[in-house]
């Protein structure tokens, strides 16, 4: 028989390093009625009174699984102070998606967090799309941020949500990343 592994503790991580989660996943909507900042699932967060989702901001954020449609919440971005997105798993870049678009099309100005599978070589490719705050648990990854190596690769091909530096021709091609 073998023994289960003891679960590795989640550490919020930013561009700046890691430090401590303000925020906490409720199940409910009832969770608002104590302190704190409280994550919500997209169902819970709708269901709220369009009154409350105003008047409690700063303390709602909203978490969309993979399969939950971003044009629910796109008329309400401006009632909440973060999203994050699931990654249940690591081969299902739905949220990838998600995170680019709240960037992109909803200008969504608030932290935009990945939970749940973040691994090593996805990291660099979710700064680059416009993720900011990333719950890690993965081991290698932890490692490798307290190191201080994100890694990735030096070049960009492509315009992403995070733009690079002007150049003097094609600056969206080929620029060094940072």
């Amino acid at each position: 028989m073998t023994e289960p592994k003891p679960e590795t503790a989640i550490r919020l991580w930013t561009p700046t390093g890691f430090r401590e989660d303000e925020w906490a996943h409720a199940e409910s909507a009832d969770a608002l009625s104590g302190n704190g900042r409280f994550i919500l699932p997209l169902q819970a967060f709708l269901e709220l009174d369009p009154q409350l989702r105003r008047s409690a901001k700063e303390r709602i954020g909203v978490l969309l699984q993979p399969g939950d449609e971003l044009d629910k919440i796109a008329g309400l971005l401006d009632q909440l102070s973060l999203v994050a997105l699931a990654f249940p798993a690591f081969n299902d870049g739905r949220s990838f998606s998600k995170g680019e678009l709240l960037r992109s099309r909803h200008h969504f100005e608030g932290p935009v967090r990945a939970t749940g599978q973040v691994l090593v070589d996805q990291l660099p490719h979710m700064l680059r799309l416009g993720f900011d705050e990333f719950e890690v648990s993965h081991p290698v990854l932890l490692k490798r941020l307290e190191e201080g190596r994100i890694g990735g690769l030096p070049l960009s091909y492509q315009p992403t949500a995070k733009p690079e530096a002007k150049g003097p021709k094609y600056s969206w091609r080929r620029e060094r990343t940072v």
